[in-house]
Order: structure tokens, then C-alpha cells, then sequence
């Protein structure tokens, strides 16, 4: 029989994961990164959205969100996480000539530490891009330009990721990581693991090549281990030997202990499964109905209410419009009094993108026969392109008193 492989899945994913990584600050959106923090005026973009420092809140919503998520991911699959998608993992398998570096020649090792310094300054370097534009890094590189924060930041990342991946390696899987020691208190009696099945004990050769292969030197057929990482090579392994034998391999992916029964619905799955589906959906409103326009109306005290020579009533509001958008708006400026239009000026207020501006706008209002109304004043706010961009604020409208 043929066993099934994990490993060439296993780096696919990666390899998928990798790409994407380094990729996501090469697209552009809009004219802007698909994800990058702004520094210098404090925007995150985030695919097609631009979200200033006081619309921070909705990264704590995404956090949140993330946070449940995972825990969800761990409940439900133990450390798939570790196993397939850490960059820890990742880089760590990129580097794979390190391990064989060992027991070589010095001028091969020479040549690993080499190459672990090169992925180091790439995966830096990739670092930066989610906060400097690769767009504004390169030029910036080949001037000399690029600034000694940025440079400071470029050296001391590459050479905490190198010294990492030379030395420490699955050492911090197995011994530092703090997801890994969470993980502990996560998981359950149906929590998906890497077990050896002991109902087939028997049919274990004591080849040992389980152990041979872990990278965090665990035996699995001993247990459960928090040092396992799922990377499952132990899988493969096992299952390449009792091909031999025309078996099944003894180790595989079991939801719980090989043999005990499953409950994938349980209580703490459905708790927090509901949570994370609730702070979803708020995160997804809260990013649908976010308004690209920012309105601030005040009343103009430089210019008090008046009576104009054309019998009219005019109030000045000063009116604070920030555009938050990534295009330019030209917005048309309307005002409605106890139901009935009145004449503002200016009728158009044209922003740029990102821009904020301060608007002098005077409101007028006629005689209506029975004198002239007051109250609530609805100043309105609508982009003619795109469509659908619309706000409005309520202030009071204020007549002067007859001298």
C-alpha cells in the first residue's frame, strides 16, 4: 500500500505563505500598499482603506477578532498553526541547509551561515516594506537615502532573525515560544494532535526513525509532548517505513487520543466559534458603513447672527471637513431648516485626497411671511463621484433680535 505524504502539502503552504508575505507590499490599491502603516501621517492601509489614527478602534476590533480566531484554530486543530504556517517554521525549513551545515566541511558551513545571513536581510528588509513603500525603499537604497532610522531598524532586525536562525532554530519552538505554552492550556480531549497509535503498538519496528527526524528530538510514541511542533515529518517517516510491510503508518493527525471517541461540537468550540462569528460581523459593519468623509460644524463667533440688507437672516458656521478617502471629492453643500432648503454659501467644497480644510459657509434665511423660523439647522454634505457618500450634522440656527 502507499501512504500518503504531509511534507510536500506541508511545503507548498509554505512556500504559498512566503510569497504572500513578500508580495503584499509590492500591490498597490487605489495607488496605495494593500497593507502598510504610514508613519508620517499616521494612516494604516488596509486593501482599498485608509484608516486614520482615530479610526483606531476598528484594529482593536480586528485584533479581537484574530484573537478568538485563533484560539477557535487551536481548540479545533491543536498547533496546525506551528506546523504549517509559523514563519518560525518557515524560515526555518527555507534554511534547512543549516542542519546539514553540522556535520560538513568548513567551507560548507561558511556557506550556510552565508546564505541564513542573506535570507536574514530579506526577511528584514520585508519588514520594513509593511511600514516604507518597497516603491520608496529601493530608490531610496540605491541614493543613499534611506535614512538612519531606517537603517538602524534594517541592521539590528537581520541580525536578531540571524542569530535566530543560526542558532536558535526549533530551540524556540520547543522552549521559548509563548503560543506554544498557551497552546497547553487550550487544548482538550478532542483537540486534533500528531499521536503514535497505541492500539498498534505491537507492529512498532524500534527503528526509530521518528526520533531520528524530529527537529525538537521528542520520541511521539511516549505521548503527547509541548515541544512537538506538527511538523509531521515523524508522519512521513513512519509511513515510508511500513510501506515496507505494506501498512498503514503508526502516527497520523487524530482529533484526540487514537481510538477515544470525538466531540468536535463541544461546548468551548461553540462558545468561542459564536464570539468569533459576532466580532466578525461587527468588524465587517463597522468596515461597510465607515463614511470616508469627517464633518465638524461650529458656529462662526467672528460673525454673529445678522439681518442682511436683503432681509434675510444669515448664521456663519465654520465647517471642518476632512476627506479620509484615497480620491479626490467634490461635495455639495445643503442646509434644511424645520423642513425647508435654505441658500448656503459656498454650495461646493472640493478636498483632495487625505486633505483636511476649514469652510467659512453662510446660511441664509428669507422671511417666510411669518416671520423668520429658527431652530435646528441640518447642514448636509454629499459627494456628486463617487455616489453614496453623504453626511449630516445638526446645529441651531439663530435669529437676532429686532433693535
Amino acid at each position: 500500500m502507499t501512504n500518503r505524504r504531509i511534507r510536500p502539502w506541508r511545503l507548498t503552504a509554505e512556500a504559498l505563505q512566503a510569497l504572500l508575505i513578500l508580495g503584499i507590499p509590492f500591490v498597490r490599491i487605489g495607488g496605495e500598499s494593500a497593507l502598510r502603516f504610514d508613519i508620517p501621517s499616521l494612516r494604516l492601509h488596509v486593501f482599498g482603506m485608509s484608516l486614520w489614527m482615530d479610526e483606531f478602534f476598528m484594529v482593536l476590533i480586528a485584533i479581537i477578532f484574530f484573537t478568538f480566531l485563533i484560539v477557535l484554530i487551536t481548540i479545533l486543530f491543536g498547533r496546525i498553526w506551528c506546523g504549517w504556517l509559523c514563519p518560525q517554521t518557515v524560515i526555518i525549513d527555507l534554511t534547512g541547509f543549516m542542519d546539514k551545515a553540522a556535520s560538513r566541511g568548513l567551507m560548507q558551513k561558511i556557506a550556510a551561515y552565508a546564505l541564513t545571513f542573506l535570507v536574514s536581510v530579506i526577511v528584514a528588509a520585508s519588514l520594513i516594506w509593511y511600514f516604507v513603500s518597497p516603491y520608496d525603499f529601493f530608490p531610496a537604497l540605491m541614493t543613499g537615502s534611506l535614512g538612519p532610522v531606517t537603517w538602524g531598524f534594517w541592521i539590528s532586525m537581520t541580525g536578531i532573525i540571524f542569530l535566530n536562525y543560526a542558532f536558535l532554530r526549533h530551540t524556540w519552538c520547543a522552549t521559548v515560544c509563548p503560543y506554544a505554552k498557551l497552546q497547553g492550556a487550550l487544548f482538550d480531549d478532542s483537540t486534533m494532535i500528531i499521536a503514535f497509535d497505541q492500539r498498534r503498538k505491537d507492529e512498532c519496528m524500534d527503528c526509530r526513525a521518528c526520533v531520528t527526524i524530529c527537529p525538537v528530538h521528542i520520541d511521539i510514541r511516549n505521548g503527547l509532548n509541548a515541544a512537538c511542533i506538527n511538523c509531521a515529518e515523524c508522519i512521513d517517516t513512519c509511513s515510508e517505513k511500513m510501506e515496507r510491510r505494506q501498512k498503514k503508518g503508526l502516527i497520523d493527525y487524530f482529533f484526540g487520543n487514537p481510538g477515544q471517541k470525538k466531540e468536535l461540537l463541544r461546548q468551548n468550540v461553540v462558545l468561542i466559534g459564536t464570539i468569533t462569528v459576532l466580532t466578525f460581523g461587527f468588524l465587517l459593519y463597522l468596515s461597510l458603513s465607515r463614511n470616508p468623509i469627517d464633518l465638524t460644524i461650529l458656529p462662526n463667533y467672528e460673525l454673529k447672527p445678522r439681518l442682511t440688507e436683503g432681509h434675510e437672516v444669515v448664521n456663519a458656521y465654520t465647517v471642518a471637513v476632512k476627506n479620509k478617502g484615497r480620491q479626490d471629492l467634490e461635495l455639495t453643500l445643503n442646509t434644511e431648516l424645520q423642513g425647508s432648503p435654505l441658500r448656503v454659501i459656498p454650495e461646493k467644497i472640493t478636498l483632495k485626497a487625505g486633505e483636511y480644510k476649514r469652510v467659512t459657509a453662510l446660511v441664509f434665511s428669507a422671511n417666510t411671511g411669518q416671520g423668520f423660523p429658527s431652530g435646528t439647522l441640518e447642514l448636509k454634505l454629499e459627494a456628486d463621484k463617487p455616489s453614496g457618500i453623504k453626511l449630516s450634522k445638526k446645529t441651531s440656527f439663530i435669529v437676532p433680535e429686532a433693535k
